[in-house]
This record gives C-alpha cells, sequence and structure tokens, in this order.
C-alpha cells in the first residue's frame, strides 16, 4: 500500500510539474509576443494596444538616447518618442531576429529597416534607406511590460545618415 500511495504521490507531483511548466510556458510565449508587439508598435507608430501592452508605471531605459547619453522615460515619453520617430522616417520595417526568455524578462534582437525622409536631429531629409539592430530586454509585471532596457546601434545609424564619419 505504501510503494502504491508513493507512486500515486509521485505521478500527481509529475502532473502538477508538467501544467505549472506548461502554464510557465504559455505565459513565457504571450510575453515574447508582448515584446514583439512593443517593437512593432514603434515600428508602426499604431499606438491603439498601448494600455493592453505596457503596465501604467512603465520605464523605458534608452542606451544610448538620440543625442548619446541615457535617460529613462515614461510611458508618455516614450509613446511621443516613437511618434516624432515617424516624423522623420517612413517605410519603416521592423524585423524580430530573436527572443529569450526567462523568468520575468524576455530579450529581443531586432533589425529596423526606414527611409529618412523628415528633418531628423537637425539633418534635412536624404531619402537614404537604412538599417541598425538593438536588443532590448523587457520585464513583466502582471501580464504586461514594467520595465525595459534598450541598447540600439546608435552610432551605425548616425553613419548610415552622414551625421558621423
Amino acid at each position: 500500500m505504501k510503494k502504491q500511495l508513493k507512486a500515486a504521490a509521485i505521478a500527481l507531483l509529475m502532473t502538477v510539474a508538467a501544467v505549472c511548466g506548461t502554464v510557465w510556458a504559455a505565459g513565457l510565449e504571450d510575453e515574447k509576443a508582448l515584446s514583439a508587439r512593443s517593437i512593432e508598435m514603434w515600428g508602426s507608430g499604431d499606438f491603439t494596444l498601448i494600455d493592453q501592452t505596457f503596465d501604467p508605471e512603465y520605464l523605458n531605459h534608452q542606451e544610448p538616447d538620440v543625442e548619446g547619453g541615457t535617460r529613462t522615460l515614461h510611458l508618455t515619453a516614450w509613446r511621443d518618442l516613437a511618434g516624432g520617430f515617424h516624423k522623420s522616417f517612413s517605410d519603416i520595417k521592423v524585423e524580430i531576429l530573436l527572443q529569450v526568455g526567462e523568468s520575468d524578462l524576455v530579450a529581443t534582437r531586432w533589425r529596423f529597416t526606414a527611409t529618412q525622409t523628415g528633418t531628423y536631429l537637425g539633418l534635412a531629409p536624404t531619402g537614404k534607406t537604412i538599417s541598425w539592430t538593438g536588443t532590448q530586454v523587457d520585464r513583466f509585471r502582471d501580464g504586461k511590460i514594467a520595465e525595459t532596457w534598450v541598447n540600439w546601434d546608435m552610432y551605425g545609424m548616425f553613419e548610415q545618415l552622414g551625421l558621423v564619419k
């Protein structure tokens, strides 16, 4: 009888572990999808799902920011920055190159391609189509992105635009 109870208990624990693992994996896949959505929002300029994607206390850490320093943006400032980007660039394409997730974090490597059709950092429109890559790590809280750390190839972007040599 003891062996049967022990075997039943082990089977129950294995079932619970498998179910919890599946739930965790499903949650992680949902988080990866939200991370991709946030990047695609930047690329599309469509912020209709912003409240379903980001925590109201969202923080975005830009390293570097366009001025070459670092800064932290709240959600409204992030949306304004992305909206301003669309005044300078068109034909924006976003590629998700890689995603890895663990615990409450998702890391995404991405590539943007865009054409400079408006003034950007004082540079008149060049008509150049440029590409740059970046990596961001999103931290999740209660099913939404609560914080993001972004590192992107500002130098490569600026070099393609002729802002640096």
